[in-house]
């Protein structure tokens, strides 16, 4: 049932990406940049977006371009995160990563078109919503995958490797890193539904927890996942010297904090009210992912 949910939704956003850039000017960067979005990936981040837009009455059709700009913005991030400068992985969602089919320097480019392509998805007159709520929407977006998100929590990832870190500091690198961008699932959901403020801040908060959630279990699969199950190559960040809570506290340590960090955010979101079961079946599909 998971698994039938996450191949429609993913199939919906690759179909919508491959229409809007079929329609723009054809350039050299479009292959490297549908490589890099399109058919990879469960798209767990747009499956949030939708389980939430469950959550506050909101139709899927309305939040098809949030899942396409932020499934732009993830891909663009694992581009440049594979690169040989950052990362250097040659493996990505079981195929070459985009430098090592394209070459580095259209695989920054590509990453590049994909991050900017982001804002024109939300931007573009097509998507009828209030320009109040557009200007938010791409604020909140641009906040969450610059210095202050995505990019600052990568460069955090790079400056602790091999070096001794505490418990805040990781959690503060991972939540930029990883638990910005699910912020924004649910905060940017939250504008389309046009809730108040305080709600608007508290479910960005709760995306910012499943977030962290989703950055441990990766880092689980990192330990004790398979290469197929993942996609790429494991048991990296113990040799590249990564700060991770696995490494801080231990395996057992680690799962037992994720567990608790996981009945958290549901008690919170049974608090919240109605049609949550979407969205608590996503979050215990990440702790629990075996495919």
């Amino acid at each position: 049932m998971m698994k039938d949910k996450l191949v429609n939704n993913a199939k919906n956003i690759d179909k919508f990406l491959l229409n809007f850039l079929n329609k723009q000017e054809n350039s050299l960067l479009v292959p490297p940049m549908k490589y890099g979005v399109i058919s990879g990936g469960k798209k767990i981040r747009s499956t949030i977006i939708f389980d939430t837009g469950k959550l506050l009455n909101v139709k899927k059709k309305k939040l098809l371009r949030l899942c396409a700009a932020v499934e732009c913005i993830h891909s663009y991030s694992l581009i440049h995160d594979d690169l040989p400068c950052m990362d250097d992985d040659s493996f990505r969602r079981g195929k070459l990563s985009a430098h090592k089919k394209f070459g580095e320097a259209t695989a920054v480019l590509a990453g590049n078109s994909l991050l900017t392509l982001a804002f024109e998805i939300i931007a573009d007159k097509k998507y009828l919503l209030p320009p109040k709520q557009k200007n938010e929407i791409i604020n909140l977006l641009a906040n969450c995958s610059g210095h202050t998100g995505i990019a600052g929590g990568q460069e955090l990832d790079l400056k602790f490797e091999n070096k001794k870190k505490i418990f805040n500091q990781i959690l503060n690198m991972q939540r930029k890193k990883t638990g910005k961008l699910f912020n924004f699932c649910l905060q940017a959901t939250a504008i389309v539904a046009n809730k108040s403020k305080k709600e608007k801040k508290l479910l960005g908060v709760i995306g910012e927890e499943i977030g962290l959630l989703f950055q441990l279990a990766d880092d689980f699969l990192d330990v004790k996942g398979s290469k197929k199950l993942v996609g790429k190559p494991i048991k990296k960040d113990k040799k590249k010297g990564k700060s991770t809570l696995i490494n801080l506290l231990g395996y057992k340590k680690a799962f037992t904090y994720a567990e608790k960090l996981k009945k958290k955010i549901l008690l919170k979101l049974i608090k919240h009210g109605k049609n949550t079961k979407d969205l608590t079946d996503t979050i215990n599909f990440i702790i629990e992912r075996n495919f």
